[in-house]
């Protein structure tokens, strides 16, 4: 073989420049980490690896996951560990309640692992994390991420809305044509109707789900996706670049241009979604707060013009 014909080790992907985050150094980051571990709780800002835990938690904003840091699923996308998780921790609730008023929160993000162990999936864990927010942090709205509760959904969401959070949120994650491999465990219209459940419900509660780009999906499938998630009167949508945390998680199959973001998002709001968050590093709960005062005033303008459609001329 001669020098020219040699072939050469392929170059990892590399991340684009509008990827790349810089290392969290701030006092403010030092701070929030010795408090989430001064109250024993556990944030997916840390345990899913997110690039914006050095931004969130130096202005002391975390995403708490409760039930423990062990999941009873393995989606190829997700960086939680996988395993049989521990008891449930009665008294977690209370702390979560703690961080909040600690860090003086306007608004609390609550996710959790699935816990497929658990005849209830965890609900009645996020039913005493909301009346404890209630009690003792009664000037922060509450967003919850939940799982989906395979085969439990019914009863956890009628639950869980009689708590009233002020959003609820649950991730849809990708196109219907990849869960298969990117979401095994998990069923796409299972996820919907649940959203759709929640609204049914109780219509004052904001819903939201996220997808994730560059796994290989379709534009004309995000748009259904879209349309889908409208049909089920969901308000806002997050969207966001997904990062292959370890290689044995799922390849990165394309790193999505902001440019193709922004058309995403310019064709969701013409959709009539209340909000859109769409950018390569953009997650469920980044900015979550601001984003939740943005779709409450678009509702409120929403319902203003109404009343003065009906008027009388």
């Amino acid at each position: 073989m001669t020098e020219a014909t040699v072939p050469l080790p392929l170059a990892r992907a590399r991340k684009p420049d509008w990827l790349r985050v810089r290392a969290p150094t701030s006092p403010a980051f030092a701070e929030t980490r010795k408090l989430m571990r001064r109250l024993n709780l556990n944030t997916v800002c840390e345990e899913a690896a997110c690039p914006n835990i050095g931004e969130c938690w130096t202005q002391k904003h975390a995403t708490v996951m409760i039930l423990g840091d062990t999941c009873t699923r393995a989606c190829a996308f997700c960086n939680v560990k996988t395993g049989m998780p521990q008891a449930v921790d009665l008294m977690e609730p209370i702390r979560v309640a703690e961080a909040a008023g600690e860090l003086g929160l306007q608004h609390i993000v609550i996710t959790s692992v699935d816990r497929d162990d658990l005849p209830d999936g965890g609900a009645t864990q996020f039913v005493s994390v909301i009346q404890e927010l209630r009690k003792r942090a009664p000037n922060t709205t509450i967003e919850i991420l939940t799982p989906d509760f395979r085969n439990k959904a019914a009863v956890a969401v009628e639950r869980i809305v009689d708590a009233r959070p002020d959003v609820y949120n649950h991730n849809l994650e990708t196109v219907p044509r990849l869960y298969p491999t990117i979401r095994p465990g998990a069923r796409y219209y299972a996820s919907l109707r649940l959203l759709e459940t929640v609204k049914r419900l109780d219509p004052t509660i904001f819903t939201k789900s996220g997808l994730m780009v560059g796994l290989g999906e379709e534009r004309l499938e995000m748009h259904q996706v879209m349309d889908d998630m409208r049909s089920a009167d969901i308000d806002f949508l997050t969207c966001g670049q997904y990062l292959q945390p370890t290689p044995r998680h799922a390849k990165v199959v394309e790193f999505v241009t902001p440019d193709t973001f922004r058309g995403y998002a310019a064709i969701a709001r013409a959709k009539g979604f209340l909000q859109v968050a769409a950018s390569p590093l953009t997650r469920s709960s980044y900015h979550a707060g601001a984003d939740f005062a943005v779709m409450k005033a678009a509702r409120e303008k929403a319902l203003g013009q109404k009343v003065l459609d009906r008027a009388p001329a």
